[in-house]
């Protein structure tokens, strides 16, 4: 499940909770909240940038291990292969 951030529309009229913005896990279909859910203030969810990282699964030494190969661009039309 992802993890949506939200705002108060007002921050001069809600709790600290929302008006810092807050977190929050939910599923992909469920409707975004119009609530606060301490105060019940108004809120909006905000864009953020997805949490994207290294993979920490083995990933490489698995598709190592199967035979697959990994090309690391050096320039235009160039390529060196990593294993």
């Amino acid at each position: 499940m992802p993890i949506y951030e939200y705002e108060a529309r007002n921050p001069a009229r809600s709790c600290a909770h929302c008006a810092n913005g807050f977190e929050t896990l939910q599923k992909m279909a469920a409707a975004p909240l119009s609530r606060c859910p301490r105060c019940g203030a108004p809120v909006r969810r905000r864009v953020s940038a997805p949490s994207v990282g290294v993979s920490r699964s083995g990933f490489d030494a698995r598709a190592r291990d199967t035979g697959f190969h990994k090309l690391q661009r050096l320039g235009k039309g160039e390529y060196e292969k990593q294993y």
